[in-house]
C-alpha cells in the first residue's frame, strides 16, 4: 500500500539501497515512468519534494484530449499520437477519463469559419482514430442553441459537436502511482533529492534524499536516473551541472470555478477568445470551470499566483461568446493556477509554443524529460524505459522487454468488463445500492466512485464501520475517505486530502470548512500528529482555503 503512516520508516529502509532505476519527480511523468519500468520488472525509487501531482500534474485543464489547436501549427504528430493515446489512458482508468461532448462554436469574426472547422475536425477524426460514434458533426445556429442556449446570441453563426475526455489529473497521477506500488516500485512524497552522487569516473549512480517531514536524510543508488521533475527540470539538470543551459519555458495557466445556478452550462464548449487562443468551460458536478490562460512565468514555481487581470480575461471571454451568462467576478468561487514545463522556441509566443516532449542527456548520464501532454505520459514513459532498455543491454547483456503499459488497467480502474456508459452506471448504481443506507445522497455518492472506481469498496466498508462507532453518517463517510487516502494514498496533510485527493478546493469549495477540523482530528489519530502539528496543519490549509477566490 501507499501509506503515509509508514512512509518514513519506508523512506528509512532503503538507506542505502540499490535500484535499477532512480525517477526524481513524483508528477504525471515521473509515476509513469515508474509503472512502466517496474512492470518490465526493474526495480524502482520515486522521490518527490512536494506531494505526488502537486506541481503541473494537479494544475492543468483536466482533459485526456488530442491536442485539436495543435493543427493550426501544423503539429501533426502530437495529434495523431495523442489523439490515439487518449483512448488507452480511457480504457485503463474508465472511472476517471470519461468522455465529453464538447461544442465548438463558430463566431462572426472569429478565427474559425465553418469550411476550416469542418475540415480540421474530419482530419482530427482521422488522425486520432477517433470511433465513429464520437466523430465530428457540424451544426446549425439553432442546433447550437437548441443544445446549449447560453451560446445564443447575434455572433453565433454554427457550430460543431466533437469529443474529449474528461479527468481528474491529480487522481489520475496518484492511481499510476498505485499501480506502479503494485508492481513493487517505491514512491515517496515529501521526499527532495537535494543532490547527484557520483563514482569515481564521474558517472550519477544515485541521489541524497531528505524527507521533509522528519528533515532526516538517506543516500539511494541506482544503475540509472532519471530526472522528470516538469517545471524543475532546469534546476535539477544544473544540480548536475552547473552549466546546463536553459532549456524550458515556463508559462502560466489559470483556471477560475463558478456555479452552475449561475452559470447553467449543459455541455462543455471549446471556444474562440480572439486572440488567436482558444478557452474551455466545462461542466463539473455543480460547478462550470473556464480555463485556460498562457502568460510567461519566472517567479515562484511551488505557488503559482492567481492574477486579477486572467481572472477577468477568462471572465469577458465567456461573456463575448454568451452575453445571457453576464459573468462577474464575485462569481468566481475559486481558481487555480498551474505551470507548463514547455521547450523553448526563440522568438515565439507563449501560446505558439510546441507541446511536444523533449529528453535531454547529461554527461554524468543523468536522463531529463520535460515538455509534453498529459494524455502523452504514457508515450514519454515508454521512450524513457526504451532507452534505460537500451543501456542495460550495453551494460549488462540483459534485455527488460516490451513495455506492457497499453493494457495495464490502472489503480480503480480494474473492471471486469470493456468500457460501456450504461454498464459503468449499473456497476455504480449497484454499489450504491450497498451504501445508500448510510445516508448518502446519489449525487455524492456519484463523486466518490468516480474518485475511487473499484476501490469504492474499501471505502464504503470502511464507513460501516465508523458509523458504528459514532452514529453519524457525515462524519463516517468523511472518516472513511481520509482513512482511506491516508493509507492507500500516502496523504501527509490536509492539502493532500482536499486539493489533489478529492479536489474539493477547487468543485466543492463551499462544503470544505465544516470538514475541516474533523479530518485534521482523524489524520491526528492515524499519523500520530501532536496538539501542536495538528494545529499548524489546521492553520496552514485554512490559509490556502481562505485564498482560493482572492486575486492579486
Amino acid at each position: 500500500m501507499l501509506s503515509a503512516i509508514n512512509r518514513s520508516e519506508e523512506l528509512k529502509a532503503i538507506d542505502g539501497k540499490t535500484f535499477d532505476l532512480i525517477v526524481v519527480g513524483g508528477g504525471i511523468t515521473g509515476a509513469g515512468i515508474a509503472l512502466d519500468a517496474a512492470s518490465r520488472g526493474l526495480s524502482v525509487a520515486v522521490f518527490e519534494k512536494q506531494d505526488f501531482a502537486e506541481g503541473t500534474s494537479s494544475r492543468s485543464t483536466k482533459l485526456v484530449h488530442g491536442g485539436l489547436r495543435y493543427l493550426e501549427h501544423l503539429e501533426f504528430g502530437i495529434v495523431r499520437a495523442v489523439g490515439r493515446e487518449r483512448k488507452i489512458v480511457h480504457d485503463n482508468a474508465m472511472h476517471i477519463v470519461l468522455p465529453e461532448r464538447m461544442i465548438l462554436p463558430i463566431i462572426e469574426g472569429g478565427s474559425l469559419g465553418e469550411f476550416t472547422t469542418s475540415i480540421a475536425l474530419k482530419l482530427y477524426d482521422f488522425l486520432a482514430d477517433v470511433k465513429k460514434t464520437e466523430q465530428r458533426k457540424m451544426m446549425s445556429v439553432e442546433e447550437v442553441v437548441k443544445a446549449e442556449p447560453l451560446l445564443e446570441s447575434e455572433f453565433l453563426k454554427g457550430g460543431a459537436m466533437y469529443y474529449e475526455y474528461k479527468t481528474d489529473d491529480s487522481r489520475l497521477t496518484i492511481e499510476i502511482a498505485k499501480k506502479a506500488n503494485e508492481f513493487g516500485a517505491k514512491l515517496f512524497n515529501y521526499a527532495e533529492v537535494t543532490e547527484f552522487l557520483y563514482e569515481n569516473n564521474f558517472k550519477i549512480n544515485g541521489v541524497t534524499v531528505k524527507d521533509t517531514i522528519t528533515e532526516s536524510e538517506i543516500s539511494v543508488y541506482g544503475k540509472y536516473v532519471v530526472n522528470a521533475t516538469g517545471i524543475w527540470v532546469d534546476q535539477m539538470r544544473r544540480k548536475d551541472d552547473e552549466k546546463a543551459p536553459q532549456r524550458l519555458h515556463i508559462t502560466k495557466g489559470i483556471h477560475i470555478v463558478v456555479s452552475k445556478t449561475k452559470l447553467p452550462l449543459k455541455h462543455s464548449v471549446y471556444f474562440d477568445v480572439g486572440d488567436n487562443r482558444m478557452v474551455f468551460a466545462i461542466p463539473r458536478f455543480d460547478v462550470v470551470y473556464i480555463g485556460t490562460t498562457d502568460t510567461n512565468y519566472d517567479q515562484n514555481y511551488e505557488n503559482p499566483n492567481v492574477e486579477l487581470k486572467d481572472v477577468q480575461y477568462l471572465i469577458d471571454a465567456f461573456n463575448n461568446i454568451s452575453p445571457k451568462a453576464n459573468l462577474k467576478l464575485e462569481d468566481v468561487e475559486s481558481a487555480w493556477s498551474g505551470l507548463r514545463p514547455l521547450i523553448h522556441e526563440e522568438g515565439k509566443k507563449p501560446s505558439e509554443l510546441s507541446r511536444k516532449d523533449e529528453i535531454f542527456y547529461s554527461d554524468s548520464g543523468l536522463i531529463s524529460i520535460a515538455g509534453g501532454k498529459l494524455t502523452g505520459y504514457r508515450l514519454m514513459a515508454k521512450k524513457i524505459i526504451e532507452i534505460i532498455r537500451k543501456r542495460m543491454k550495453d551494460d549488462f547483456g540483459n534485455d527488460i522487454g516490451d513495455c506492457k503499459t497499453k493494457t495495464i488497467k490502472l489503480a480503480g480502474g480494474e473492471f471486469d468488463f470493456d468500457y460501456s456508459s450504461v454498464k459503468l452506471i449499473e456497476y455504480a448504481d449497484s454499489k450504491y445500492d450497498e451504501a445508500k443506507q448510510l445516508g448518502i445522497s446519489v449525487a455524492d455518492f456519484k463523486k466518490l466512485f468516480y474518485r475511487y472506481g473499484k476501490n469504492i469498496d474499501l471505502v464504503t466498508n470502511k464507513a460501516f464501520e465508523f458509523y458504528n462507532e459514532n452514529k453519524n453518517f457525515r462524519l463516517a463517510w468523511l472518516k472513511a475517505e481520509v482513512w482511506y487516502t491516508v493509507n492507500y494514498e500516502s496523504v501527509a496533510c490536509l492539502g493532500d486530502f482536499f486539493v489533489r485527493r478529492t479536489g474539493m478546493i477547487h468543485f466543492f469549495v463551499k462544503e470544505i470548512k465544516p470538514m475541516i477540523e474533523d479530518a485534521a482530528n482523524f489524520m491526528q489519530e492515524l499519523l500520530g500528529w501532536t496538539d501542536e502539528t495538528k494545529q499548524k496543519a489546521i492553520e496552514t490549509f485554512t490559509s490556502k482555503y481562505k485564498k482560493v477566490n482572492e486575486f492579486e
